[in-house]
């Protein structure tokens, strides 16, 4: 009985950890999106940790930052396989992934304005997971004859990036409503790839 409420606790301390690991990641993603120099304490204010739980789970700055790239290159991944960039139409998937990755503002912040040192394996990691779907539903979409045969696959997959970027921008800078701006990506998109 005591070695199953010891595995339990022990379990209980495990799944805790993880969500504070997880809250230190999440809460240094927006406030590293709003400030790239943000310190350690601004972190941990945003968690509701103190600066000390910090360093527990993150004995460096780097190693947080580097908690931060992973979070953020799972996210882009996690929201491509959302967009599910196989089904219909290839313009209707782009504009399911620009939704998918629209929500990821923060992380779009982060990933795009070099907040955070993402070296080149993760990029390329990201990239082959990413891109890759992305690039083939442009090539499909080109075969549907339902995107610019003229327009390249890394050109289109840039355009992609650059619109979600300033439109994330836009809506921040701007104070106008998220919905405004992911509209202005997504018919700015409609018309840059449209045959």
């Amino acid at each position: 009985m005591a070695e199953t409420e010891t595995a339990a606790r022990d379990d209980g301390d495990t799944a805790a950890r993880a969500r504070t690991r997880r809250a230190i990641v999440a809460a240094a993603i927006e406030v590293l999106a709003g400030d790239g120099g943000a310190s350690l304490s601004e972190v941990a204010a945003a968690a509701q940790v103190s600066r000390t739980t910090v360093h527990r789970y993150f004995a460096e700055r780097s190693d947080l930052i580097a908690a931060v790239a992973d979070e953020a290159i799972a996210q882009v991944t996690a929201a491509t396989r959302r967009a599910c960039l196989d089904r219909g139409p290839a313009p209707k998937a782009l504009a399911r992934l620009c939704r998918e990755y629209f929500e990821l503002g923060s992380v779009l912040t982060i990933l795009f304005n070099g907040v955070v040192d993402i070296t080149e394996q993760d990029w390329a990691r990201c990239e082959t997971d990413s891109d890759r779907e992305l690039a083939a539903t442009v090539a499909r979409g080109r075969e549907e004859g339902s995107i610019a045969p003229d327009l390249t696959d890394a050109w289109i997959v840039q355009l992609v990036w650059t619109l979600l970027y300033t439109a994330w921008t836009y809506v921040r800078e701007q104070d106008v409503p998220r919905q405004e701006g992911l509209e202005l990506c997504l018919r700015s998109l409609r018309k840059a790839v449209a045959a």
